[in-house]
């Protein structure tokens, strides 16, 4: 029998399943858990446990744990599967000692080569983050203050040193989630950005590098207070 031309050229009868990054989900959601504080510092992942309440299997759940575990926010324990790291003040310390260099160095690079319209977009930042303080939620807070710092980094128009902040987000963010229960009023919080704008906008180096200066030196100081050396 031969197969007509329009036959063969029919479409097939069903299209393709998309399947959804099923890990990717699983791990965002555990990394928001973390970051949020809602899983604590030191407490163990339970695989099975988180696997009932997604409604997956221990696959993805494993999975995602090893991709957190390479952001710096789970460990491996021999026997024991995974949990959430625990922070020591010199970890805090050390973090804020790179990334105080990093942004020091990005922002006189971004004086340099952002244009003026680029930089005094900065303070429309400041002014979205002073407005939404007090209703928005603690995550989202700390996504705000660290977008501020990121496009700092972004401004400067240096690849390398835009990829290298970029790695350190994570665990930055871990530790602004930790520490900003120890901060009064958010508002004011908020404003302690606005002189780095400001100096952003003017292109003075040496003022934005000492307003980011003690603005990070400070944050340092609230997140290394949490924790023990």
């Amino acid at each position: 029998m031969v197969t007509s031309r329009l036959e063969a050229a029919a479409p097939p009868a069903f299209s393709s399943i998309q399947v959804p990054d099923l890990v990717g989900v699983v791990e965002a959601q555990l990394q928001e858990a973390i970051l949020s504080g809602r899983i604590a510092p030191g407490e163990r992942i339970v695989e099975a446990e988180l696997a009932r309440q997604m409604g997956v299997s221990r696959a993805p759940v494993r999975e995602a744990a090893r991709r957190l575990e390479s952001l710096g926010l789970l460990v491996s324990r021999p026997r024991h599967g995974f949990a959430v790291r625990t922070v020591s003040a010199k970890q805090v310390n050390d973090l804020y000692e790179v990334r105080i260099q990093l942004e020091l160095l990005g922002a006189a690079l971004a004086c340099q080569h952002a244009s003026d319209a680029e930089l005094a977009a900065m303070d429309a930042r400041v002014n979205d983050m002073v407005e939404r303080a007090e209703t928005l939620a603690s995550q989202e807070r700390v996504a705000l203050d660290l977008d501020f710092h990121f496009a700092i980094s972004a401004l400067s128009g240096n690849h390398y040193l835009h990829r290298l902040f970029d790695n350190m987000q994570t665990e930055v963010r871990m530790f602004l989630a930790l520490s900003e229960d120890s901060y009064g009023d958010l508002k004011e919080l908020a404003e302690t950005h606005r002189p780095i704008a400001h100096a952003l906008a003017r292109r003075d180096v040496d003022a934005v590098q000492h307003a980011l200066r003690f603005h990070l030196e400070d944050a340092k100081a609230h997140a290394s207070g949490l924790f023990k050396n």
